[in-house]
């Protein structure tokens, strides 16, 4: 049977590169159009021909396609997603599902209302640890989950930084410490099929972290999230010194782990161990492993963050042409971003317990329909939360005029 090609528009020029390469290989996709704003980006782009390039959003989605992917900035994915079903298309979003409450509603109703499927590429719950933990996980060898621990603390050099956030009203200079969370959370709740029902934070600042660079946020968080079978995990995150990418799980049964280590992601390997009297009989007490692909193990290796973005096109290939919702469906995506909004909130208060709500109740979550508050500078005073827990925040001029000449050496 020959399957379904998916025909495909990527709104967003830099993060699509993981969609454009999908394109290009057997995976089912076909690239109709690529849109972005900066027509220099565009321009710079090595695209198979015939594929389209566009600056305006309305003309991408009057294309003839199956689904819309959204790589732009981290807090426009919501509107753009809304519309896109809308308009008839899947869509598959970057990370994060929704910068406000209300974005959050209006998107489970437009994938309700359509019947469209969406995904959020939380690419961190596909890595080859965490789906060999998540089979662990399956299989019942540590039992219930009590308490998990993720980081995602992934510190960079001044000028990087500059470079990631060329401008001083980019989302990565004011987001709050908490928003960037669903590469903590999403593993977890990948891992347990767990959901997490109520949330407290408290926000790290260090002002003597700031010179050279234009944030006015807080470069780091702690979250705990009580989950729906009770159990609490600790999310930890983004930018404070140390880089970690780490996950570990304790269960009725036993823990398991990625293990530490230099690099990216340490050593690529999976810990699992037990205490002597709660060990299965046919498990060591202790033992690591490199773990292995489920499948595609080649393919997946020539894709970014170690071969976990090739997982995302993949399970999203497949629910188009399955017509069955993917994993990290809406309600699973809303709510480990409204995680990160509600733990900003926590955090504003000293860490006073928030709930999260089921998404998937209409009464819960439409307590919700009006809730516009947010961070970042294009937000109404009435709206507008601070983005770090130290109030307003000034740059110095001498780092704003280092920063602006560093930006027209980028745009030469």
């Amino acid at each position: 049977m020959t399957r379904k090609v998916v025909r495909i528009g990527v709104v967003g020029a830099g993060r699509g590169a993981a969609y454009l390469r999908a394109a290009r290989l057997d995976m089912g996709l076909e690239l109709v159009a690529v849109c972005d704003s900066s027509e220099r980006r565009l321009a710079n782009l090595d695209l198979p021909d015939g594929v389209l390039r566009l600056t305006d959003e309305a003309e991408l989605l009057a294309q003839d396609m199956d689904a819309v992917v959204i790589a732009t900035y981290f807090d426009a994915h919501a509107p753009l997603a809304v519309r896109a079903l809308r308009a008839g298309f899947h869509v598959l979003s970057e990370i994060t599902a929704n910068a406000t409450m209300a974005e959050g509603v209006a998107l489970c109703e437009a994938v309700e209302e359509t019947g469209r499927i969406y995904m959020m590429g939380e690419n961190s719950a596909y890595t080859d640890f965490n789906q060999a933990m998540t089979e662990l996980y399956a299989s019942g060898e540590i039992g219930r989950v009590l308490y998990a621990e993720a980081e995602y603390n992934h510190p960079m050099p001044p000028e990087a930084m500059l470079r990631l956030a060329p401008a001083r009203g980019h989302w990565r200079n004011w987001l709050p410490s908490t928003y960037y969370c669903t590469h903590a959370l999403g593993p977890l709740m990948a891992i347990t099929d767990t959901w997490p029902v109520a949330v407290n934070a408290l926000s790290i600042p260090a002002p003597e972290l700031g010179p050279k660079e234009v944030r006015i946020n807080d470069p780091g968080s702690v979250i705990l999230c009580r989950m729906d079978n009770d159990a609490v995990f600790r999310l930890f995150g983004i930018r404070i010194p140390g880089h970690s990418n780490w996950y570990r799980l304790h269960g009725t049964g036993g823990a398991m782990e990625n293990v530490r280590g230099t690099g990216y992601f340490g050593p690529g390997q999976v810990r699992v161990w037990h205490d002597p009297w709660n060990c299965p009989p046919d498990q060591p007490t202790e033992r690591s492993f490199v773990p292995a692909w489920p499948d595609h193990g080649a393919t997946a290796a020539g894709f970014g963050h170690s071969g976990a973005d090739f997982w995302v096109v993949h399970h999203f290939v497949e629910a188009v042409r399955s017509g069955r919702p993917p994993f990290l469906d809406v309600y699973r995506s809303v709510a480990m971003s409204s995680v990160g909004l509600l733990a900003w909130r926590s955090a504003l208060a000293d860490g006073q317990s928030v709930a999260v709500p089921d998404f998937r109740d209409p009464d819960a979550r439409g307590q919700f329909r009006n809730d516009h508050l947010r961070a970042g500078p294009d937000a109404p005073d009435a709206e507008r939360l601070p983005s770090s827990i130290r109030g307003e925040v000034e740059i110095g001029r001498a780092d704003l005029e280092r920063a602006e000449r560093f930006w027209g050496e980028l745009r030469r």
